[in-house]
Parts: structure tokens; sequence; C-alpha cells
């Protein structure tokens, strides 16, 4: 399994956010960070997991997926913290 953390930018005109979050969520078990920032633990590599939600962006929008090995969060509530670490552990 990969952690992957994705990140995006939906350029005007376009803005397929639904379309774009629906492939981060198939990707694996996902946790949303922020609006436009996933963590997904998924059996595809970076590059996969790119290719694949790109396939719905617009070419003018941006998308960076980075696979990780450790992270360190605040702001998160706890039981929420729990089950992000939780993932990893499972990774």
């Amino acid at each position: 399994m990969h952690n992957l953390y994705l990140a995006y930018d939906l350029i005007t005109p376009g803005q397929k956010y639904e379309a774009v979050q629906n492939r981060i969520k198939q990707l694996g078990r996902w946790y949303k960070h922020q609006y436009s920032l996933y963590y997904v633990q998924s059996s595809l590599t970076a590059e996969q997991a790119h290719n694949f939600v790109r396939g719905v962006m617009d070419t003018n929008d941006k998308l960076v997926v980075i696979e990780a090995k450790n992270a360190c969060v605040n702001g998160v509530p706890a039981a929420e913290l729990a089950q992000l670490q939780t993932l990893f552990k499972a990774a």
C-alpha cells in the first residue's frame, strides 16, 4: 500500500470539484485534511494515482501527488487524528 497526499487547485473555468473529489475517494481509504488536500492509502503508485485523478481535470488545473512515509499534523480533532494514525500504521 502507498501513503499518498494529493493536493489540487481547480482553475476557472471548469472547476469540477465533485468529479475530482470522487476520483480521489476511489483511490482507497481516504482522509480530507483541508479543502483541497487529501491523504489516501492506495494500492496505486503516486504516478498511477496522478494519472487517474488527472483524467477528470481540466488542462489548466493543478495536481500534486506525494508518497509519504510519516507526517506531523495539528488542528485535527483527536478522534480523526487516531483514525489517521491507524491508516498510517496499516500501510
